[in-house]
């Protein structure tokens, strides 16, 4: 006879599907889409790599998420009143697609918008970051050299990550470098998390990856390792640290979609 009660279940939580978390990234990217600025409209001088089965890319959006990074090692931080570089739309409009995206200033999810490459490319490492041709604007390196004249945190990183963005990798490294003695104690970690971010996106994949993993596990820091590993390949060991950064992560971030998708995307292939 049965008590009416419900009886305790065995069963474990079922993982949502690679496709599922493929579709919640779009519609996640739609949305931001609809909240953002429109797009820019490509003229004879500037023309998008790729279009995509998505919306296009809306600067403040992408904006909102390059900053995200530095609420993570300053909670108080107010990021409403940081204004964005110059020619910061068209940088977004011309960026190619990405697949192995760092979690790091200037870097925005939704550079991940060629969905079905990833679900099935055989070799995921075949979508790292390739070398290419920089982003040629004076303006914005004037732009960066200037903030960083100031030694003040985060802007000194943004301005570096700006230009990691833009592929002037040399001018944000030397950035970074040059103003190391100024990091305060308290931005030491995301300076570090960034220059391993420079190797990263300029194709020195090991000395990106043995950076991070002598950093502090912070959030971005975990994240970053299991990006790198699941893009080397090492998918068994993308999971721990992908689930840890995601379990930190707010749901209402385009981060946290970006890493489940991974996270998702290492236990399809383990």
């Amino acid at each position: 006879m049965s008590t009416g009660n419900p009886q305790p279940s065995n069963e474990t939580p079922v993982q949502p599907s690679l496709q599922t978390l493929f579709a919640k990234y779009v519609r996640q990217q739609a949305e931001a889409h609809a909240s953002g600025l429109a797009a820019l409209d490509p003229n004879g001088e500037v023309t998008p790599y790729d279009v995509g089965p998505v919306q296009p890319i809306d600067a403040r959006p992408a904006w909102t998420e390059a900053l995200a990074v530095a609420t993570l090692f300053d909670a108080g931080l107010k990021l409403n009143k940081v204004q964005a570089p110059p020619q910061w739309p068209q940088l977004v409009l011309v960026h190619e697609p990405a697949a192995a995206l760092a979690f790091s200033f200037g870097n925005f999810p939704q550079l991940v918008r060629n969905l079905h490459l990833l679900m099935e490319r055989p070799k995921l490492a075949d979508l790292r970051p390739r070398t290419s041709t920089a982003v040629a604007s004076g303006a914005l390196l004037e732009w960066a050299n200037q903030v960083a004249s100031k030694q003040q945190f985060p802007q000194l990183l943004l301005a570096a990550g700006t230009l990691r963005l833009a592929k002037q990798f040399e001018p944000a490294s030397q950035i970074l470098k040059a103003n190391e003695a100024a990091v305060p104690a308290g931005w030491r970690d995301a300076w570090a998390n960034e220059l391993a971010a420079i190797s990263w996106h300029r194709g020195r994949y090991d000395e990106a990856r043995a950076s991070w993993q002598n950093q502090t596990a912070t959030v971005p820091v975990l994240f970053n390792r299991g990006m790198a590993a699941l893009f080397c390949d090492e998918a068994d060991q993308a999971i721990a640290p992908l689930t840890a950064a995601v379990a930190k992560l707010s749901e209402n971030g385009a981060w946290y979609h970006l890493g489940q998708l991974y996270l998702t995307l290492a236990q399809t292939r383990r």
